[in-house]
């Protein structure tokens, strides 16, 4: 288990700028994630601004959920608590086939907190799929580069810069800006993969 504060900058990007900027740099990681997502049918966790996924990779997976940070260090960008614990990949593909059931570890414990008796009834609603591509951009700041694909079929590119300093992501964030041309705008900033697939599921 893991538990940590979460600060970065996310924005959508067209597929041209995506292809320019994964060209660019070294490359850290490459691999592919499923996303699962559970909420109840009244989005009591959206509500509470809360996400909650399963994540499962190659050879293992996690369960995560984030949940807002009740002291944040900055007003600029996404700030939230991230909370993981580790499932073996059996576990979790027999979780998700599941579509229901009670969660265990530190995320069950968080909502048998917080939500004692609602917690019964959230259930996978969505999910998604995404190749992301972790690249070591300027000054040595991790570049996340995702391409995402949904239950209906429609895709998107993102870009995600995480980092403990809130000024390096500024930094960073406006050094990519203008070399290569885009934008954070209110329509592609900070666009949440949980509602872009509530979005696009069939």
């Amino acid at each position: 288990m893991s538990k940590n504060r979460e600060i970065e900058a996310k924005t959508l990007l067209n597929k041209k700028v995506y292809d320019q900027i994964t060209s660019a740099f070294p490359v850290r990681s490459d691999f592919i994630q499923e996303n699962y997502y559970f909420d109840t049918a009244d989005n009591l966790l959206k509500k509470h601004q809360i996400s909650l996924r399963i994540r499962i990779y190659a050879t293992h997976a996690e369960q995560t959920m984030k949940v807002p940070d009740p002291n944040p260090v900055q007003k600029i960008f996404h700030e939230a608590i991230e909370i993981n614990d580790n499932l073996s990949h059996e576990q979790a593909q027999k979780l998700v086939a599941q579509k229901q059931f009670k969660f265990t570890g530190n995320i069950g414990t968080y909502l048998d907190k917080h939500f004692t008796t609602e917690q019964r009834d959230l259930r996978l609603f969505t999910w998604s799929k995404t190749h992301r591509i972790l690249l070591n951009g300027p000054q040595n700041c991790e570049l996340t580069l995702d391409a995402t694909s949904y239950p209906d079929g429609y895709q998107d590119w993102e870009l995600e810069i995480e980092n403990t300093d809130p000024n390096l992501i500024q930094k960073i964030q406006s050094q990519l800006e203008q070399k290569y041309h885009f934008k954070q705008t209110a329509a592609n900033t900070n666009q949440s993969k949980i509602a872009r697939a509530s979005a696009h599921s069939k």
